[in-house]
């Protein structure tokens, strides 16, 4: 009986000595009451440009580097992955001045409609935003008419970015696949 007793006291006399020797807890996280040094925050931004996803020729800007055992024989592309380093303009001309690369991969990764992932960071070469990026991840629906990608963060003048970005094919060439693409973008940063 007296072992019986031990048995069931045991764990509560070792429940105790753990609380007395566990004296502070610290959490993983903090919260900030002040805004990152040099930040001043929610200032919207508008950028407006073009966007010339080149596939064809000598030197294409969007070349594929994956594809699934399905990609070819499914109506959408499904499984394909593309890298990208396209360049962004000012006008829809390719020999518009040239303000920036998107640089990132799209994947097709819808098995019932033409829809890709899109994974860029929008790289700004000219102006008060050079050397600065935006980071942009979401699903683009490339049938619909205006598709609309969330913003989820930049860098430089970006830094703590959001907003989102809507796109609108102008131009896609059904025998080359090239496309141009107009791109309004609303950050608050």
């Amino acid at each position: 009986m007296a072992s019986l007793y031990l048995l069931l006291l045991l764990p509560l006399f070792l429940a105790l000595i753990l609380a007395a020797t566990i004296t502070e807890s610290k959490s993983f996280s903090t919260t900030v009451k002040a805004p990152y040094p040099g930040h001043k925050p929610d200032k919207l931004t508008h950028l407006h440009f073009y966007f010339h996803d080149i596939v064809s020729g000598d030197k294409p800007t969007s070349v594929q580097v994956a594809n699934g055992p399905t990609t070819n024989s499914s109506a959408t592309g499904f499984g394909l992955v593309a890298v990208v380093d396209d360049k962004l303009t000012v006008g829809p001309e390719i020999t518009s001045e040239e303000v920036g690369r998107a640089q990132g991969m799209y994947a097709s990764a819808d098995q019932n409609k033409l829809g890709l992932l899109m994974a860029f960071n929008l790289v700004f070469k000219k102006g008060k935003f050079s050397d600065s990026t935006v980071a942009m991840y979401g699903r683009n629906p490339v049938l619909s008419k205006v598709r609309e990608m969330p913003i989820i963060g930049g860098t430089g003048a970006f830094r703590f970015g959001r907003g989102y970005a809507l796109a609108k094919t102008l131009v896609f060439n059904i025998t080359s696949g090239d496309a141009v693409v107009e791109y309004n973008v609303y950050i608050w940063h």
